[in-house]
């Protein structure tokens, strides 16, 4: 098991993330999974906002779960932004990274004296990665970078639910977590050019464009079907464009996952021989009808009863776990995804690890989110009074 990320595929890479709450400091710690060295910079006076935003009434040493999440196997180096000794000090720093990360509000970072021309000034190899909620420059970049706005702004609230819901949105901040990845994707790219060139360059993306990336296929059909909107299943809908039996239904003691099939196949499985008399067309155009009919029928046996019937028979099927049974499968525990952190105050988190797996081996540091300029003094007579 690969545990230091001097190991790491990114190993002898400096980020500064000076980005706060979920999509910089996202993008941010998967450079880190990969073996980058991550300094977050922080206010001295509370730090990153995200050290306050919970998730639920739990917080672990002071800070949010959220927070150790997103932050875990930093180092804190402490700046006030407002003092101009403490942007020269952060300035020293820069000239000695290798990435930089930001999400301030367009304009702020200008006011700073931090943006990418700013940088690349003092440093011309830096890859200089920015997340916006909408784009720099169009009408809606003053708006909060919020996930839910985002996701409201997007049009991607409607492809969820059932026909007769509303906008429904995801359970997740999934706008934040996609601007990351993508904002990973840029940074990495831009590292490899600059081996070529030896120069910097500034990457970005924003909320609103992981979103309507995220909608991709869907959106392309949209677009090339004379604009008609996705019309949702009012039957156990999973997805807007897909025919029946593509959905989740109660079986008698739970879930269960059915996807995309031939509806003259799943027939004798689930002894329905009307199944088989639906045709292709009609598995769209009628597919609550079809649903209604799996539905009622699915709710008379459970779910692993199904499944010996179904997975003999190569049925795309699969039980709607909840955490604790995910948690409790043999598959899981042998993926080794979770973790405990902790760091120097005795404050000790349970997590997840790097979802990356290089040479078949997955990285784990082992250090928790760091608290407000821990390692300040470290950096400063590493970087700083060394110079």
């Amino acid at each position: 098991m690969t545990t230091k990320n001097e190991e790491g595929l990114l190993s002898g890479i400096i980020v500064l993330d000076m980005s706060q709450f979920l999509a910089g400091p996202m993008a941010a710690l998967r450079l880190g999974d990969l073996g980058a060295r991550v300094i977050k910079i922080e206010r001295p006076d509370g730090g990153d906002l995200c050290r306050r935003l919970y998730l639920s009434d739990t917080e672990i040493g002071g800070d949010s779960t959220l927070f150790h999440a997103i932050n875990r196997g930093k180092e804190s180096f402490a700046v006030n932004m407002k003092d101009e000794s403490d942007l020269q000090e952060l300035r020293t720093l820069i000239a000695k990274a290798d990435v930089v990360i930001q999400n301030f509000r367009p304009g702020v970072i200008e006011r700073l004296g931090l943006d990418y021309a700013s940088v690349a000034a003092i440093n011309p190899r830096i890859v200089y990665g920015s997340i916006t909620g909408y784009g720099p420059d169009n009408e809606w970049r003053h708006f909060p970078g919020q996930d839910l706005l985002a996701q409201a702004r997007s049009g991607a609230m409607w492809l969820n639910g059932e026909a007769d819901d509303g906008p429904v949105p995801f359970g997740l901040a999934v706008a934040d977590m996609l601007a990351g990845n993508l904002l990973v994707q840029a940074i990495l790219a831009g590292l490899v050019r600059r081996g070529v060139t030896g120069r910097g360059v500034h990457v970005e993306t924003s909320l609103l464009e992981a979103m309507v990336d995220f909608q991709f296929e869907v959106l392309t059909t949209h677009l090339n079907d004379g604009g008609r909107l996705p019309k949702k299943s009012a039957v156990r809908n999973a997805h807007a464009y897909l025919a029946a039996p593509y959905g989740v239904y109660r079986c008698a003691d739970g879930w269960l996952a059915l996807a995309m099939m031939p509806l003259a196949k799943l027939a004798p499985l689930l002894d329905l021989p009307a199944l088989a008399d639906y045709t292709p067309d009609d598995a769209f155009q009628r597919r609550d009808e079809i649903k209604s009919l799996i539905a009622s029928r699915l709710k008379q046996k459970a779910i692993r009863e199904w499944l010996d019937i179904m997975e003999p028979a190569d049925i795309w099927a699969a039980e709607v776990l909840d955490w604790p049974k995910l948690l409790q499968t043999s598959a899981f525990r042998q993926l080794d995804m979770l973790q405990t952190v902790t760091r120097g105050d005795g404050v000790s988190v349970q997590t997840t690890a790097s979802p990356i797996r290089v040479n078949g081996e997955r990285a784990k540091n082992g250090l928790a989110a760091p608290a407000i300029g821990s390692q300040s003094d470290k950096i400063r007579a590493e970087f700083i009074e060394g110079r």
